[in-house]
């Protein structure tokens, strides 16, 4: 048995390479050279953004009785950007290098008159504004009228609902209204892996309260359930933070607001907002609609705008969250003195794409693979579970690297008292478990 001796955390190009290698993550389009800002997730990366999805649904949605689901469409009424400010304000600032060509974000660029590409000086075109939302055409006809917008968020969906949702559900602020669902941006510059991309997955949770005196305190609780959300999938505190931003950051409208920001290989980035947005929201919409959505409250026969407290985050930020600060490369030494080093994804149990792999010591013996084979059947159903065979040795090291948290293993011994090997990815120590029992033993564990 192993022993883990130290650990150091994974580089970026390294993380890259195995989010390939093992299924997590590809190239979109690679085969005809990629398209720059889109990934596609393969078999294990998924599951993986399937269980995050899920676990953010399961806190903020399924334990509440006060927030409801939504879904909205990608494409709405191009109106619902004018009002939300998208059109006129939703862009950044971009200038080019005319020696190498290349387009970058005015303020991501460190020394403003050097190109950080080619190293030319005063080659920049003058700084003009790029609006980020992609743009397509809805109907038979491609002209001005059929003009409209891939979403660049999913909260407007539930501003422009609010009075069906609020109707149709039974609620009163407090509520909220949580969906999950794809957005757009045209970014000018995608980089850093899957951090910036132009096709992306948000969770938001728009949470409507009456003005009554209680507003910051709903946000300061939202703040810390996101912080117990973070530290309870395993989240490094130390490379976590939130950072509380000053009235000159927020924006005119906004009474307080709360960046969550995770300490990359590259410095620090920014995976969810949690923002007071007052009643701008609303008001901007029943202001260029002309329709009311205001709240109606029975009991005292009046109409409101509540006030709202919104939390945006990045799922597809957030996977590569849990992918860097889950990897690290470990050296080893086992009982006969011989170092060993191997890369392990300590994912928590809950969202590991496989939670249990099971194993036959020799693929070469029937009896074992069956025996193997009807254990990983068996357990399928309470668990997310593979079969998989070859060296022993190599199988614990490719579980290893998915991140699975138990190895179970079939060997002669089993065939003669019913025991298998069950292997801790953590500790890699190592212990005899009945067959019979497995289902317990890791319905305690996971």
């Amino acid at each position: 048995m192993e022993t883990a001796a130290s650990a150091e955390r994974a580089s970026m190009e390294e993380i890259t390479a195995l989010a390939k290698r093992r299924g997590f993550i590809f190239q979109s389009s690679e085969i005809y050279g990629g398209i720059n800002g889109f990934w596609d997730y393969g078999p294990l990366g998924a599951v993986l953004k399937a269980n995050v999805k899920r676990a953010w649904w399961h806190d903020t949605v399924e334990l509440r009785d006060d927030v409801v689901a939504f879904d909205s469409s990608i494409i709405m009424h191009p109106m619902v950007w004018k009002a939300s400010g998208h059109v006129d304000a939703f862009a950044d600032v971009m200038v080019d290098c005319k020696v190498c060509k290349h387009r970058f974000r005015l303020d991501h660029i460190e020394d403003r008159s050097k190109c950080p590409d080619c190293g030319s000086a005063g080659s920049f075109t003058e700084p003009r504004k790029f609006n980020l939302m992609m743009r397509t055409s809805v109907g038979p006809m491609e002209d001005s009228s059929s003009q409209a917008y891939l979403r660049p968020e999913t909260a407007q969906g539930i501003f422009v609902n609010f009075k069906n949702i609020y109707q149709t559900a039974r609620k009163r602020p407090p509520f909220g209204v949580a969906q999950i669902g794809k957005s757009f941006r045209n970014e000018i510059t995608p980089g850093n892996f899957t951090f910036r991309v132009r096709e992306f997955e948000q969770a938001e949770l728009e949470y409507f309260v009456p003005d009554d005196g209680k507003d910051l305190e709903c946000f300061s609780q939202w703040v810390e359930r996101r912080k117990a959300w973070y530290a309870g999938y395993g989240i490094a505190p130390d490379r976590l933070r939130f950072y509380e931003l000053t009235p000159q950051e927020r924006p005119h409208y906004a009474r307080a607001g709360v960046d969550v920001e995770y300490l990359f290989p590259w410095g620090w980035g920014e995976l969810e907002s949690i923002a007071h947005r007052g009643t701008y929201d609303l008001e901007a919409h029943m202001k260029l609609s002309g329709k009311d959505l205001r709240f109606f409250d029975e009991a005292t026969k009046s109409h409101y705008t509540p006030l709202l407290i919104e939390s945006s985050a990045g799922i597809d930020r957030t996977i590569l969250t849990f992918l860097v600060d889950a990897c690290e490369r470990e050296r080893s030494v086992d009982p006969n003195g011989k170092q060993t080093e191997r890369t392990v994804l300590h994912f928590h149990p809950q969202i590991a794409p496989v939670q249990i792999a099971v194993f036959s010591l020799a693929r070469n013996k029937p009896e074992l693979v069956e025996r193997s084979r009807a254990i990983e059947t068996a357990l399928r159903p309470l668990f997310r579970t593979s079969y998989d065979d070859g060296n022993i040795g190599q199988l614990y090291r490719r579980q290893d690297e998915i991140g699975t948290p138990f190895c179970v293993t079939v060997d002669y011994e089993t065939m003669a008292d019913g025991s298998v090997t069950v292997r801790d990815r953590d500790s890699m120590r190592q212990e005899r478990v009945q067959a019979g029992a497995l289902a317990s033993y890791f319905g305690e564990r996971l």
